[in-house]
């Protein structure tokens, strides 16, 4: 089956921006006040209970006095792990109003961030002549108009011994046969500008000169959204009564997010 990309309309930047700042990514993970310690704990605890993949691929502790760099924050749910754990935090943010409420969050944990509101396809001019020691980006590149411009910006940023971090949305995935069939989106909100997905010889191209170190696939949603709106996980049938150990290896077959470790090609 010839899965496609994902990509409604042809879309700009501005579109893309537009349409988070609208709906920053998770914002509705709790019914608590917005802004609140309760409101992000809760944001907190339900992306890493739907994604327990992510920490285990950001690897937070192991940053701890290193520079970091975050393309796309969005509301800061791994930006505020980074920084507790101790690292230097960067991140580079298209939605203004998605970094806001990043901004808002470090001020309630006390954290220290640097948080820059612009296009990350040019994030290396935002930052001219700096190095990390890791840059991260997790589910947003593939949103971009011109996601090459973003891989380009990040080798000028890297160090030969720095890792680049990254997931994309796998072309061949559980999500993209039921996108395709007509039962699943992207996205939570309809609408979304831009959603490339990435079979694992497009992103060897995408990433050319650079060494991919790890390349494998995870995460595929089981919940019955009606009832995940209403914060109930109720698995979806097909589902329910599959062994684990099968689920897991189909989450590793046909999962909908590509995570990539990768350095740059010539690094010694």
């Amino acid at each position: 089956m010839n899965t496609p990309n994902f990509e409604p309309a042809p879309a700009n930047i501005d579109a893309v921006k537009s349409f988070w700042d609208k709906r920053p990514c998770n914002i509705r993970h709790s019914q608590a006040q917005l802004g609140t310690r309760e409101y992000f704990d809760q944001v907190e605890a339900r992306k890493y209970f739907v994604e327990p993949h992510i920490p285990g691929f950001a690897q937070f502790e192991r940053w701890r006095g290193k520079r970091v760099l975050e393309i796309g924050c969005g509301i800061g749910t791994d930006a505020v792990n980074f920084a507790r754990a101790g690292a230097d935090y960067t991140a580079v943010e298209l939605s203004s109003e998605s970094m806001k409420i990043a901004q808002q969050r470090f001020e309630v944990f006390g954290l220290n961030g640097r948080f820059i509101n612009a296009n990350a396809e040019s994030v290396a001019t935002q930052l001219p002549g700096e190095k990390f020691d890791l840059v991260y980006s997790f589910g947003v590149i593939h949103h971009t108009p011109q996601p090459a411009a973003v891989i380009d910006g990040v080798k000028q940023l890297l160090k030969p011994d720095s890792e680049f971090r990254l997931m994309l949305y796998s072309r061949y995935s559980w999500k993209s046969f039921m996108i395709a069939l007509g039962f699943d989106q992207p996205e939570a909100q309809s609408g979304c500008p831009i959603a490339f997905t990435y079979s694992a010889a497009e992103i060897r191209h995408l990433l050319s000169g650079f060494q991919i170190l790890e390349l494998r696939k995870d995460h595929i949603f089981p919940y019955l959204i009606s009832e995940y709106r209403n914060y109930n996980y109720k698995v979806v049938p097909w589902f329910r009564w599959m062994p684990r150990p099968l689920f897991r290896s189909l989450e590793t077959s046909l999962g909908w997010h590509s995570l990539i470790t990768c350095r740059l090609a010539d690094a010694k």
